[in-house]
């Protein structure tokens, strides 16, 4: 059984997170970040450190909230609507990581004290040099890197490892993308020296873990960018007219916001399955982040494009925040994996499932 119903506590979670993005980070906010090229607005970070965000999955005994990935895909869903900057969710799992494998800056991360990073996409390998690790290679997407105080590094490979290292270790290279509202960067390791205490697992089931549950927040993420984006349609066409009438008055018009809709709440599903699949550490919680995130990339562009149709030549307009989730969303569509991605790895775990059935 999945109890989809929100528990008091999960529901005062979104409504705090929503009420507090609603009033620090509206749009003006997040182009004024965007405008002084920076990665996270400090005000908005530390007030969303006070609201417990980056320790919230973290053990209570580690200094954290022992909450859990479906209360972490709340506040995700949140940041989405309002388009915010900041690396809260990256941190979060970087504290999380950290509680799991011992580390000692779990603290300071679960406080807000240091931020993290993820890293995960591109070309990077781990050697051992004598009784030393060494990790080289570049990474790419890798959100807010350069605000980030660590790194949260998970290698899937054939030699799995999930480490913590300092971003001062690294190169990082700011780079330009569609998404205005977040930054992106590439981290280049060159031959950089791994520390015992920066290793927090070499297992290969604890780093699929890691990708699975950034898999799962990216959708989360887009969901609330996607209810932005059904909330704003609503509005225009209830006020804008055309031949004396409201555009939501017409058939086709309240035919596109009814797929919107409909879109939006199968992502939401998929992404809370997912993320209470996650927490209960059930069988099929990897295939189900695969699908909640498979599902995002699909749904997102397409109610995007809805979302755009619907506001016609306004939409475009730099003035105007439509194209703030326009960008959000297609980059949402692409990072933590595609669908194309996705839709391999189910079928992966299907095929394995069956050949299993057919030798017992």
């Amino acid at each position: 059984m999945v109890d989809f119903e929100l528990s008091e506590e999960q529901a005062a979670l979104r409504g705090i997170s929503r009420d507090l993005l609603t009033s620090d980070c509206p749009p003006r906010t997040v182009r004024a970040v965007v405008a002084a090229g920076l990665d996270v607005d400090d005000k908005l970070w530390e007030r969303g450190a006070r609201m417990g965000w980056p320790g919230l999955a973290t053990p209570e005994d580690s200094g954290g909230a022992g909450q859990g990935l479906a209360e972490l895909c709340l506040v995700a869903e949140e940041l989405g609507r309002a388009a915010a900057p900041g690396p809260f969710l990256e941190t979060a799992l970087a504290s999380w990581a950290a509680a799991r494998g011992t580390a000692p800056l779990t603290p300071e991360l679960a406080e807000g004290r240091l931020k993290a990073a993820f890293v995960h996409q591109g070309s990077l390998a781990v050697r051992r040099t004598g009784r030393s690790l060494v990790l080289s290679g570049r990474a790419t997407t890798v959100h807010a890197a350069g605000c980030a105080d660590r790194l949260l590094v998970v290698l899937t490979g054939d030699e799995p490892y999930v480490l913590l290292v300092p971003t001062a270790a690294a190169r990082t290279e700011r780079r330009t993308t569609l998404d205005l509202t977040r930054s992106w960067y590439d981290v280049l390791f060159d031959d950089v020296a791994v520390a015992d205490d920066q290793v927090l697992a070499t297992d290969s089931g604890e780093a699929r873990r890691w990708v699975d549950a950034m898999a799962v927040l990216t959708a989360a993420d887009a969901l609330g960018v996607g209810e932005r984006l059904l909330e704003m349609t609503v509005g225009h066409v209830t006020v804008r007219e055309q031949f004396g009438r409201p555009l939501g008055s017409f058939q086709a018009v309240k035919h596109k916001a009814a797929d919107m809709l409909i879109a939006l709440r199968g992502l939401r599903a998929a992404a809370y399955y997912a993320a209470l699949a996650f927490d209960a550490d059930r069988e099929d919680a990897s295939a189900a982040a695969s699908v909640a995130k498979a599902f995002a990339s699909e749904c997102l562009p397409a109610v995007a494009g809805e979302a755009l149709q619907s506001h016609g030549g306004i939409g475009f307009t730099w003035e105007h925040d439509l194209h703030l989730y326009l960008r959000r969303a297609t980059v949402d569509a692409l990072v933590h994996g595609t669908a194309a991605h996705h839709h391999e790895r189910v079928l992966a775990r299907l095929e394995r499932a069956r050949l299993t059935r057919r030798a017992a």
